[in-house]
C-alpha cells in the first residue's frame, strides 16, 4: 500500500470547530427545552430537571473534549441520553433524533476524510517512495 505526506492543513482541527460549535448549538436548545417541560410537561420535577441538568453538563463538558478521540462516540451518547429523556416530554426525544442525525452527518464526514486521507486526495499530500 502506497503512503502519502500529511495534508498541508490540518483536516482535523475544522472538523473539531464544526463538532464543538454542533455541541454548543445544542446545550442552547436543550436550555430551552426546560420551559417547555415547565409550561407544556408535567411540571419540572426534581427527576426531569434533575436529568435535564446532568444531561447538559455531560454536553458542555462533551464540547470542550472534541479534538478526543473518543468524542463522537460520547456526542452520539449523548444523543442517546436525549432520546431516553422523551420519558419527560416528547420534546426532548426530538431534540435527541433530530441531532442525532446531525451527528451521524458529521460521523460519515469523518469517515470520509479518512478515507481521502489514506488514499492521499487531500491538498498537499504526495506519495512516499
Amino acid at each position: 500500500m502506497t503512503r502519502y505526506t500529511p495534508p498541508t492543513n490540518d483536516p482535523w482541527k475544522g472538523l473539531r470547530g464544526v463538532m464543538a460549535g454542533t455541541m454548543i448549538l445544542e446545550v442552547i436548545v436543550v436550555i430551552l427545552a426546560f420551559p417547555i417541560v415547565w409550561r407544556l410537561g408535567d411540571g419540572l420535577t426534581w427527576l426531569s430537571g434533575g436529568y435535564l441538568t446532568v444531561v447538559l453538563l455531560a454536553m458542555i463538558a462533551a464540547a470542550g473534549m472534541q479534538g478526543r478521540p473518543q468524542a463522537l462516540t460520547i456526542d452520539l451518547a449523548l444523543q442517546v441520553a436525549l432520546i431516553v429523556g422523551g420519558v419527560f416530554h416528547w420534546s426532548i426525544a426530538v431534540v435527541g433524533v433530530i441531532f442525532g442525525s446531525v451527528w451521524l452527518y458529521i460521523r460519515y464526514i469523518k469517515a470520509d476524510v479518512e478515507k481521502r486521507m489514506e488514499r492521499g486526495m487531500l491538498p498537499g499530500q504526495e506519495p512516499i517512495d
